[in-house]
């Protein structure tokens, strides 16, 4: 069974190269670093930031999924922010890079703070050259060929970021924009559009000043490229000014997951770990998913927004 459950994660990685998928990163921390779903985050907080992210997928299963990521975002100026990432994954024989330049214009309008961001995006995506050794590869394969040389793909996103009274949060991001209206052309859709693909996240903290604590529930529905329509629900807390960090997720959709999260502020660093399990027959084969966030925040020195999302 579990030399089949290989060969079905072997599968699964050439259908990655070959289809070209462009979903965002399987990250499950977006809703302590929000920039990993929306450009319009970057510089929002006025602070310059830099942030890694690891992810084990179905950790102890051959071949299973590897996420590393580094990413930057900090203000240009009052009203501009830029931001950087750079994403590699490993998914059984497959590799896959991607770029990301995000740019956001950020504003303030009483106790509404505002951000509107678009990025563009480039991927190369692999098949190492052992599959055409293997005993699955078929002679003269123009796709696997092709997939072996690397695809490159262009795609972009756009979205909006609302804080009002740095409490309550509403997110709103369109990935996969050309990726999404490239695949009407060539389908002949005669309706085609380029927001078919989205994530929205709404959410809200709570301070207990008596107590010297917060707590934050959101919510996420998303639908991304090749990927079945998710409903993610958080719930974050903080103690002694984040000394402790502590969260619960659920998600629904190809059936279930929950995870637990824990993390810690250190002067100007951040540390999270969080550990998740499915509700799938497939879980009994793996060890669960882990992740690792390190994030660093620093003022440049001037009049920042004090936001806490992401940040705490």
């Amino acid at each position: 069974m579990k030399r089949l459950l290989s060969l079905g994660i072997f599968l699964l990685g050439a259908a990655f190269g070959l289809q070209a998928q462009e979903q965002s990163a399987a990250f499950t921390h977006y809703h302590i670093s929000p920039i990993l779903m929306n450009p319009a985050v970057a510089g929002f907080t006025g602070n310059h930031k830099l942030q890694m992210n690891v992810r084990s997928q179905w950790a102890g299963f051959p071949g299973a999924p590897r996420t590393y990521a580094v990413g930057y975002d900090g203000p240009l100026s009052q009203v501009l922010g830029i931001g950087l990432n750079v994403l590699s994954e490993n998914i059984a024989s497959t590799q896959r890079l991607r770029l990301q330049l995000n740019y956001a214009f950020r504003f303030e309008t009483g106790p509404m703070k505002a951000g509107i961001g678009f990025s563009t995006e480039f991927h190369t995506i692999k098949l190492a050259r052992s599959v055409m050794s293997g005993q699955f590869y078929q002679p003269n394969d123009f796709l696997v060929e092709e997939a072996v040389d690397g695809l490159r793909i262009f795609d972009a996103a756009l979205g909006a970021y609302t804080l009002f009274n740095d409490q309550t949060y509403i997110s709103l991001a369109f990935p996969n924009l050309i990726v999404a209206k490239i695949s009407d052309i060539e389908s002949g859709a005669p309706e085609g559009s380029f927001f078919r693909y989205f994530a929205v996240a709404l959410g809200h903290r709570i301070m207990v000043d008596a107590y010297n604590f917060t707590i934050e529930p959101s919510i996420m529905m998303r639908k991304m490229r090749n990927v079945p329509f998710q409903v993610d629900f958080n719930v974050l807390g903080g103690f002694a000014d984040d000394k402790l960090i502590a969260g619960l997720s659920y998600r629904s959709g190809v059936g279930g997951a929950v995870g637990l999260l824990l993390g810690t502020k250190i002067s100007a660093m951040r540390l999270y770990y969080s550990y998740d399990v499915s509700f799938q027959r497939f879980q009994q084969y793996n060890n669960g998913s882990h992740e690792i966030t390190v994030q660093f925040e620093f003022a440049p020195g001037k009049k920042r927004f004090d936001h806490s999302l992401g940040t705490n």
